[in-house]
């Protein structure tokens, strides 16, 4: 499990300029194959040309990553969140006691790259964003990073926070195995402290992506655990402040036009 549930996302750097407020609003996605996809939309006051689709941890959606969609929005990237389990556990809100894992289990890969193309779809849809950028977290972080061996789809970079890199069978590849196949920009963000992926495995990702002359990088912080992007963890502020400057980094670049 990547967070506990009273988690909540850290807040923007001191030097961030706020663009309002922003209320998530709670939806529906329609994927290509026809399933309702419960998902949470944060339009940013004063919009940036690039926008965020959120792939959450093993839980689907869930608060996290609602204020997270809020928090991206606040800082002018409008940002829409979406659950994995339409297919198998339907929409709406689910309380502490889902049990996620059978869900889990019925995940594949190319439906949820379907339903992260029916949330930018939306995203561009009612906020008119140009790019857009996912950011993934343990199990959305290899969703995440596996996002970027679909040029088709539409995104123009991938960020990943501690996504797993082992082969999970039918659930998901390793995504080290398709390094070869992926196109930049990635970001990728670990701890060097996390007990779930070692960092044989994240040097090995960094070492294939340079080896295939895909545009990256992989950052790891110093201390830091799995899930350490946790307003909760004072002792984790300045990764937690360094990620969001990353990151921020990173969205702007992606939407610049292109020289």
């Amino acid at each position: 499990m990547c967070f506990d549930h009273d988690s909540r996302p850290p807040g923007l750097p001191a030097e961030v300029p706020i663009a309002g407020a922003a209320a998530a609003e709670r939806l529906e996605l329609t994927s290509a194959d026809g399933t309702r996809v419960s998902a949470a939309l944060a339009q940013a006051p004063e919009a940036a040309p690039t926008g965020v689709v959120i792939l959450p941890d093993v839980r689907g959606l869930y608060r996290f990553y609602v204020e997270l969609a809020e928090r991206f929005a606040e800082a002018g990237h409008s940002a829409i969140a979406m659950d994995y389990f339409g297919r198998t556990a339907g929409t709406g809100e689910r309380g502490e006691d889902f049990d996620f894992w059978p869900h889990v289990a019925e995940t594949r890969l190319p439906q949820v790259q379907a339903d992260a193309a029916a949330g930018l779809a939306v995203l561009r849809e009612r906020t008119g964003v140009r790019a857009a950028v996912t950011v993934g977290f343990c199990f959305g972080g290899s969703q995440s990073l596996m996002v970027a061996t679909r040029p088709d789809l539409g995104f123009s970079g991938v960020i990943a926070f501690y996504g797993g890199l082992a082969d999970r069978g039918e659930v998901m590849p390793s995504p080290i195995d398709r390094a070869g196949d992926m196109h930049g920009p990635i970001l990728g963000l670990y701890g060097e402290a996390d007990d779930h992926i070692p960092m044989a495995q994240v040097s090995e990702l960094d070492q294939r992506l340079t080896a295939a002359g895909v545009e990256h990088e992989i950052y790891s912080y110093a201390g830091a655990p799995h899930s350490f992007f946790d307003r909760r963890f004072d002792e984790y502020a300045d990764a937690c402040e360094d990620a969001w400057r990353r990151m921020l980094g990173f969205l702007s670049d992606a939407g610049a036009p292109a020289s």
